[in-house]
């Protein structure tokens, strides 16, 4: 895991932080500065963001940076999540509070393994609904839905595919377009 620093800080610390362009996370109260972005990295980023605006049944899809906050110890910064208009999660001022509806996270260069254990045990610790994890340079989508407190592997998709998001209402997600495809 790519870490630039390795600092505790309190919760009051974090959100004293200046604003930064770099993707920037506490995790069990150790702030973990991410790697910049790659190019690839961010046109699939918009990709999803352009497919989840067409399909939302209602809420609001946010792309990074925006702190989401699950606790003292965890604010996360997902590529992209959404909001459902019913949600645990609250929409403030600052920041995000509580577990999003569905969470997309793109893998980064050498960065992958952090979305598929660290975040990926937050995410069902907190019981995010639904958690997409890409893969642009493979090119596939693995989603899992949250139920009964553990998440269920639904399944993986490449660019071709389409499936079903429970946490969108039942809606088809096709994939076609995506990856540049």
């Amino acid at each position: 895991m790519f870490h630039l620093h390795k600092t505790r800080m309190t919760i009051a610390e974090y959100f004293a932080l200046p604003e930064i362009l770099q993707p920037i996370e506490l995790i069990g109260g150790e702030v973990i500065v991410r790697p910049m972005p790659t190019p690839k990295h961010q046109l699939v980023v918009g990709d999803f963001l352009f497919l989840l605006d067409r399909l939302i049944p209602d809420g609001e899809v946010f792309p990074s940076p925006l702190d989401v906050y699950l606790d003292d110890e965890h604010v996360l910064q997902p590529e992209i999540l959404w909001v459902a208009a019913n949600s645990r999660c609250k929409i403030g001022e600052l920041r995000l509070e509580g577990p999003p509806d569905l969470v997309v996270e793109v893998f980064s260069p050498g960065w992958a393994l952090h979305d598929i254990k660290t975040k990926f045990d937050l995410y069902q610790r907190f019981a995010v609904r639904e958690y997409w994890m890409v893969n642009a340079e493979e090119q596939y989508v693995e989603v899992h839905r949250h139920e009964n407190g553990v998440f269920v592997r639904q399944g993986v998709y490449s660019p071709d595919e389409a499936f079903v998001s429970a946490a969108l209402g039942g809606k088809m997600v096709a994939l076609k377009g995506i990856f540049g495809n």
